[in-house]
C-alpha cells in the first residue's frame, strides 16, 4: 500500500486553502456586518469552551451527556452575548477583509 493518494489529498487541501474563498457580489453591507458579528460569536463561544469543560459537575443534579450538551450550547450563546455587546473588535477586522475581498474579486 501506497501513501501516494494521501499525500495527493493534502497537497489539494494545501492548495485549496490558499485559496480565496468566493465571496458574492449579492452582500451588502448589513449581510456583511451580520457574517462578520455571527463569525466573532462562534470563535468566542470556542475560546470559551475549554475554560467552560474543566469546571467539575459533581453532585445530585450535575454531570452526564444531557450537561455536556446544555453546556455547550450556553457557552455558544455567552459567546453570542459577548460579541452582541460589542465583543473583543474581531467582527471589525472581519468585516474589513470580507469588503477587501469583494472589491478584489470585482
Amino acid at each position: 500500500m501506497t501513501d501516494t493518494p494521501l499525500i495527493a489529498q493534502g497537497a489539494l487541501a494545501l492548495q485549496s486553502a490558499a485559496a480565496t474563498p468566493p465571496i458574492s457580489k449579492n452582500m451588502n453591507a448589513g449581510k456583511i456586518q451580520e457574517t462578520a458579528k455571527d463569525f466573532e460569536a462562534f470563535f468566542l463561544g470556542q475560546m470559551l469552551q475549554p475554560m467552560f469543560a474543566s469546571i467539575d459537575t459533581s453532585g445530585p443534579f450535575g454531570g452526564g451527556h444531557a450537561e455536556k450538551v446544555w453546556r455547550s450550547m450556553m457557552v455558544d450563546e455567552i459567546g453570542k452575548s459577548i460579541a452582541k455587546s460589542g465583543g473583543i473588535g474581531l467582527a471589525d477586522s472581519v468585516q474589513r477583509s470580507i469588503l477587501a475581498m469583494q472589491e478584489a474579486s470585482q
